[in-house]
């Protein structure tokens, strides 16, 4: 990525594009999932939760497939008379979908509902929304040995459940900041992404937090937004989505402008691939 005020600034910024990796399981998807699959038992069915436009319920559909194993997929609000594009593609891929109310979703992660989902689907192997947990974080920490990450100063990503962004502070390097940009609203410190303290102080301290662009909270996308995500894609050819990256990427640029970051600073921003939510927005809205 270029900007003619960043030369100016001292700063180098590179873009890690996990987005390319695979065209199915996007982005950071894999490395959050390789763990809970290798922990499943053969045999055992996949489990997991997400929205109408979910990147995790495609990809775990399919990285399910793929090892032989069965997936059901629990979705949030009513089934609707026609599946968005993204339940239908999960469901090409096997997946089971099991459509549950939005209270009933709010307690997913309460062991008396889980205890309740193992009743109906008996052995079944549960991955938190999002590929959370920590065999989520420990496959996110791979993102960072994918090339040589040391020279950098600054790493920054989206943060949804905040799975990826913890494994990028367990494995960065000593000196190293990690900045998580919160695409929804009430997160707004290290403290609130790692509630149950899976960090060690000496982590943490290498974290830090962008709130305040979030555009209104989760998957809000207002015209600002998608002006910037056509910029950004017109500049670069790097396609970003309404959900994290968009996000994310402005966020980065905002700051730059702002000279937050330190003369002579080097940033890598993780492109966390996952482009689903924006199949939700109607023709024309992307240049892409």
């Amino acid at each position: 990525m270029h900007g003619s005020e960043w030369p100016a600034q001292g700063l180098h910024v590179d873009v890690l594009r996990l987005d390319q990796l695979h065209p199915v399981v996007s982005g950071n998807k894999w490395f959050k999932l390789q763990h809970h699959l290798a922990q499943a038992r053969p045999g055992s069915p996949i489990l997991t939760f997400g929205g109408a436009w979910s990147n995790h319920l495609v990809a775990t559909a399919f990285a399910a497939k793929e090892r032989g194993l069965s997936s059901i997929g629990i979705i949030r609000g009513e089934a609707p008379a026609t599946l968005s594009a993204t339940l239908h593609e999960a469901k090409n891929y096997n997946m089971q979908l099991e459509f549950i109310t939005r209270q009933q979703y709010a307690e997913k992660d309460q062991p008396a509902f889980q205890q309740q989902l193992l009743h109906w689907f008996p052995s079944a192997y549960i991955i938190p929304e999002g590929g959370g947990g920590l065999p989520g974080i420990t496959g996110s920490e791979d993102i960072l040995r994918l090339t040589d990450t040391t020279t950098y100063t600054h790493i920054l990503c989206a943060i949804g459940t905040g799975t990826t962004f913890m494994g990028l502070v367990r494995a960065a390097s000593p000196g190293q900041k990690i900045i998580g940009v919160p695409v929804l609203k009430g997160i707004d410190s290290p403290a609130a992404v790692d509630p149950s303290s899976l960090l060690t102080k000496q982590q943490t301290a290498r974290s830090q937090l962008l709130p305040g662009y979030h555009f209104g909270g989760y998957g809000r996308h207002p015209q600002p937004l998608l002006d910037f995500m056509n910029r950004l894609y017109a500049d670069t050819g790097i396609p970003t989505d309404i959900v994290y990256t968009g996000k994310l990427f402005y966020a980065v640029i905002d700051c730059i402008r702002k000279q937050f970051f330190p003369t002579h600073s080097r940033l890598l921003i993780i492109h966390s691939g996952g482009l689903q939510g924006n199949r939700s927005l109607s023709s024309g809205k992307l240049d892409f």
